[in-house]
């Protein structure tokens, strides 16, 4: 790309203790863990990484508290090349904070303390009207109260902005001002929720991202996980097929995609294309443990799209 898009994220920091065991336990259940670390996290900090490795200008809108944790994200995020300066600090509050477990096959359970996350106000989003405003792209989650999200999405539309939503998480129906989105990208659990639907198959999956786009989003991307992921074209779906890897931690592989569309959507136009880019990033994050730490950066999604094997499944 040789203009990189200004990509604004306005979203959730969060520091994540990363619990490794071998199975997930059930309720009641008590499971040895092999370790635990301490990571940069959040939906909203997560993709601001992604977009800044793919090559994207990045500036992050959100809160930390006023905690040894809060100074940590921030610091990091500044060093992934993230603009900070638009990151407030709530007193007497903690950051954000996300227990994840990851068994042997990749998966996760995750419980998530909001913590100064919740502060995130609509007030913060207006004293950032003129970041918002001279943004290419707008990249919001629902990890923040969704009022403020609401309030970030009418100043980008106001403004001609591109505005990307990753619904996640998704406990309900999305308020209608968040159907002004350019691009919805739910994974298949939140796509079953907003529509009150069940996905199975490729067939299920199509009629859902159809059905979205009837609701009124311009455009829908549903991600399936290693089966890769469906998008909107005009009305119609196209399924871009998955990577095979060896799943290590899928906690943010959905954060690596929504950050990397936003990046490539803008500078290529071209969303089929930037879908495929996207897979790819991915299954590379879930290959390996954490999620900013896990993040690739453009050289290495392009050598996955040379070198890796597409997925079979849900063809």
């Amino acid at each position: 790309m040789q203009n990189p898009p200004h990509v604004v994220v306005v979203g959730s920091i969060n520091m994540d203790l990363v619990v490794r065991c071998p199975s997930l336990p059930r309720p009641g259940e008590t499971v040895l863990a092999a370790d635990v670390q301490e990571l940069p996290g959040g939906k909203g900090a997560n993709q601001a990484v992604a977009a800044s490795r793919m090559g994207g200008a990045v500036s992050m809108v959100g809160r930390v508290g006023d905690d040894a944790f809060g100074s940590q994200l921030v610091n990091h995020l500044r060093d992934q090349g993230v603009e900070t300066s638009h990151v407030r600090v709530s007193s007497n509050k903690a950051s954000g904070l996300a227990i994840v477990s990851v068994d042997d096959r990749g998966e996760n359970s995750i419980l998530v303390v909001p913590g100064a996350n919740a502060c995130v106000s609509e007030e913060d989003v207006w004293a950032s009207q003129e970041l918002i405003r001279n943004a290419d792209v707008l990249l919001v989650q629902l990890e923040i109260p969704v009022q403020t999200v609401v309030a970030a999405v009418n100043i980008a539309r106001q403004s001609g902005v591109k505005v990307v939503l990753d619904p996640a998480p998704c406990n309900g129906l999305l308020p209608e001002e968040l159907q002004q989105a350019d691009l919805i990208c739910p994974n298949v659990s939140e796509a079953e929720v907003i529509l009150n639907c069940e996905i199975s198959d490729l067939a299920s999956a199509e009629s859902a991202a159809e059905n979205l786009y009837e609701r009124g989003f311009k455009r829908a991307v549903i991600t399936l996980g290693e089966n890769g992921a469906l998008y909107t074209h005009k009305g119609a779906s196209v399924h871009a097929k998955g990577f095979e890897v060896a799943a290590v931690d899928t906690t943010a592989a959905g954060d690596a995609f929504a950050g990397t569309l936003a990046v490539h959507w803008h500078g290529e136009n071209d969303l089929g294309q930037a879908v495929a880019f996207a897979n790819a990033a991915g299954a590379l994050t879930a290959g390996r443990l954490g999620a900013q730490t896990a993040m690739p950066d453009a050289e290495e999604v392009q050598a996955m799209q040379r070198d890796g094997v597409l997925r079979d499944r849900w063809s």
